[in-house]
């Protein structure tokens, strides 16, 4: 195995993998862009990079099919295994990362026209409820599932903050008269 730190997107591989069984690159994109893309973005790119890596490190075993597309299909070994769960023992001390343009636009919002202001207002309660919907959606769908009901724990906090900036946004609408 490698020494070398391992950066959270090579964490997310290793955990789709273990979960999912066998992957391709693709299967690991569509499966990441329904689950852990909606709170842990990252060019998808390293989907197809990443994965080579790991297999470098004894992390993940790989299989080429043999005509065709010649798709590689990524398997976690028992050291891959050992490593993912060394990571999720370990406490994070890390604080919660919002990357938010919308956020960043008012923080700069004394330098912008009060109507633009409340346009970004307006935009963000509507992609707000548009994410609501999505996340009751799977809610609902997955809600009662032995399966998945780890999953759905990340789910709750992702509703929790869509309401709380729904709510925020819908006040600051109020305060600059709608």
């Amino acid at each position: 195995m490698s020494t070398a730190k391992l950066t959270p997107t090579a964490y997310v591989i290793l955990g789709m993998v273990a979960m999912r069984g066998p992957s391709t690159s693709y299967d690991l994109k569509r499966a990441i862009g329904h689950s852990v893309g909606y709170f842990w973005p990252f060019p998808h790119a390293q989907l197809y990079s990443e994965p080579k890596t790991l297999v470098k490190a004894g992390l993940l075993t790989v299989s080429t099919e043999p005509d065709g597309r010649r798709r590689q299909t990524y398997s976690i070994t028992d050291e891959g295994t050992r490593e993912l769960r060394v990571w999720l023992a370990e406490p994070t001390g890390e604080q919660m990362q919002v990357r938010d343009i919308a956020q960043m636009k008012l923080f700069f919002g004394e330098l912008a026209q009060p109507e633009n202001l409340l346009l970004l207002a307006k935009e963000q309660i509507v992609q707000h409820h548009d994410r609501i919907r999505t996340y009751t959606a799977m809610q609902d769908r997955f809600s009662g599932r032995d399966d998945v009901a780890h999953r759905m724990v990340p789910l709750r906090l992702g509703l929790a903050l869509e309401h709380a900036a729904l709510k925020f946004w819908e006040e600051f609408e109020l305060e600059r008269g709608s």
